[in-house]
């Protein structure tokens, strides 16, 4: 008899927030309180929405997050905020503190309804789980499915292609990805999805 497959949700489909996301959303001004709505969607469809209030006094500052669960049940906690110097000498760093592991993270994944780190519970990234042959397909046409990424990166506003007059090893490395994605003939990726 076959064993029935188990599919684990991936860190990739949890919804979840990053400090990065906080600062690019004007929630991390030292001083000041900001409040608002963070929303997820999947496929232009709209699968949650939680509410976000940044408290950011400088004896203790926090995150207050506020939403339904299910439609039925409400949840709001507190999540600690913790500014490290930077180990550069210049500023300072923004960390969570996880309210389940106190860990410092960067992360925040939503795991049974609450946002925590993720060793908090266990779970997997979705190149922990691919096939071999998947794998294989990913690693031989990978240039390929990712040629609009590479052209985005390449002609970001500030992508430095030179440096000194020698080009970047990123440089290298996006041009060394595009020409192998040029080298694939359409054959080729028809013959290894029928494999």
């Amino acid at each position: 008899m076959a064993k029935f497959p188990t599919f684990p949700t991936t860190y990739e489909e949890r919804k979840s927030f990053s400090i990065s996301d906080l600062r690019k959303w004007g929630y991390l001004v030292p001083g000041q309180g900001k409040n608002g709505t963070i929303k997820w969607s999947r496929g232009g469809n709209p699968i949650g929405s939680i509410g976000i209030t940044a408290y950011l006094d400088l004896t203790a500052p926090y995150i207050s997050l506020n939403y339904i669960l299910n439609q039925e049940k409400k949840i709001s906690y507190g999540v600690s905020l913790v500014r490290v110097t930077s180990n550069l000498g210049k500023g300072y760093v923004w960390y969570f503190r996880c309210p389940y592991t106190n860990k410092l993270c960067r992360k925040l994944y939503n795991v049974d309804g609450y946002f925590m780190h993720r060793e908090a519970v266990r779970g997997y990234y979705e190149k922990q789980i691919q096939s071999k042959h998947y794998r294989h397909i990913e690693k031989t046409f990978g240039p390929v499915f990712q040629q609009e990424k590479l052209y985005e990166q390449l002609y970001a506003k500030h992508f430095r292609k030179f440096y000194n007059g020698k080009p970047t090893k990123r440089y290298l490395k996006i041009m060394a990805q595009l020409q192998a994605a040029g080298r694939v003939s359409e054959q080729d990726l028809i013959n290894a999805m029928i494999r």
